[in-house]
């Protein structure tokens, strides 16, 4: 079994078909909401993706097959006045799971993040999203407080 994880370039047109693929997929999990990305969203995505020089995506083919996928954004910290990496999607497609992709991929994400002088690296998980949580507990990711009297920090959105 051969294991390889790139940085995806999205004018690629297979990295870019790899990248709608796998995140269709997670969509469609419980844990991505259950339902396919628009057409729009599948036809767009990494083109509007290259746009934005903020923006990358690390693939991990399996055998030469897409089998995992993270989408990233360069951001700041204000407290630390350093850069930051948010990942915002994370998928490991069920056949290839429990083979340490997720950990492969974020230690490709934590390799970037080191060599831009970051500070931190942040994500969102459900809170019933346990084996996700372990995976990223295993990394060294952690819930976010400044004062334990004031708990953990809480990710809300508003749909405009």
């Amino acid at each position: 079994m051969n294991i390889e994880v790139i940085t995806a370039d999205y004018l690629n047109n297979q990295h870019a078909d790899d990248v709608c693929f796998l995140l269709n997929s997670y969509a469609e999990d419980p844990m991505g909401g259950g339902a396919p990305l628009a057409d729009f969203v599948r036809k767009n995505l990494a083109l509007e993706l290259s746009k934005i020089p903020h923006a990358f995506s690390v693939i991990c083919y399996v055998d030469n097959k897409p089998a995992g996928l993270i989408n990233c954004f360069e951001a700041f910290s204000t407290f630390k006045c350093k850069p930051l990496i948010n990942i915002h999607d994370i998928v490991v497609l069920k056949e290839y799971r429990g083979l340490g992709i997720s950990q492969a991929m974020l230690t490709k994400v934590e390799k970037r993040a080191k060599e831009k002088g970051c500070c931190k690296i942040t994500l969102e998980v459900l809170e019933g999203n346990q084996i996700a949580k372990n995976a990223y507990m295993k990394f060294g990711f952690e819930g976010y407080e400044l004062d334990p009297r004031m708990g953990k920090a809480l990710f809300w959105q508003k749909m405009i």
